[in-house]
């Protein structure tokens, strides 16, 4: 009976241990929102050609802040440098009703999402009035939906992201929102809705980077079933 009792307390700790490593990897989902800063930072800079005219000064203002960006230096972006560089925050605003100023909330939500501050984070990015685009908006609902779930919201966060790949429609960005949406899925014990959206990337995005891998997300959630 004792020998039975330590079994099944050393599997019980096991257990508790697996699980405890479980949400640390896919609850941070560290990984993913770097990625997702990637591509915002590429669609953003390609973004930039359809800045119209009634916007240049605020396109003028944003410039600078956007070159501490691309440096990592996210505190001068976010807060300006005193001199060339007011800060996306103040571009945001005082040009909101602009592209550029519409811009600056999305690069001040990535920027605190860098910086971990996820409240603000949060603000900026759900300030971000998305547009009919291919990249930049699904991107930063993207964004959101992982910001949502570093504050803990993985519910919210996981419909976001299901919705960004949805909005995105393409073999970069939805299939790697889908993909989060499955682990965070996972993590709340939701094994189905997660195998639904991995076996849509088996489907529809088979060519992708995580197509090529998406197997092995469906063969760990159904042995977790």
């Amino acid at each position: 009976m004792a020998r039975n009792n330590r079994r099944r307390q050393k599997a019980a700790e096991k257990e508790a241990v697996e699980q405890e490593s479980f949400f640390e990897k896919h609850l941070r989902l560290i990984a993913g929102i770097a990625v997702v800063i990637v591509l915002v930072v590429v669609a953003i800079v390609l973004a930039r050609i359809f800045i119209n005219k009634r916007g240049a000064k605020a396109e003028l203002a944003l410039f600078p802040c956007e070159q501490y960006f691309q440096q990592g230096n996210y505190e001068k972006a976010l807060e300006g440098d005193g001199q060339q560089c007011d800060g996306f925050v103040t571009v945001a605003n005082q040009y909101s009703m602009t592209k550029a100023g519409n811009l600056a909330k999305l690069y001040a939500g990535v920027s605190y999402a860098q910086l971990g501050k996820y409240d603000e984070a949060k603000q900026y990015l759900e300030k971000f009035s998305p547009k009919k685009d291919e990249m930049i908006s699904p991107a930063a609902l993207g964004a959101l939906g992982n910001t949502y779930v570093q504050l803990g919201e993985q519910e919210k966060g996981a419909e976001t992201l299901v919705k960004a790949a949805k909005k995105a429609d393409n073999t970069v960005l939805s299939p790697l929102f889908l993909v989060q949406a499955g682990e965070v899925y996972e993590s709340l014990g939701n094994v189905d809705k997660a195998l639904e959206l991995y076996e849509q990337v088996k489907s529809n995005y088979r060519a992708s980077v995580q197509g090529s891998e998406i197997d092995k997300y469906i063969e760990r959630a159904k042995s977790s079933k």
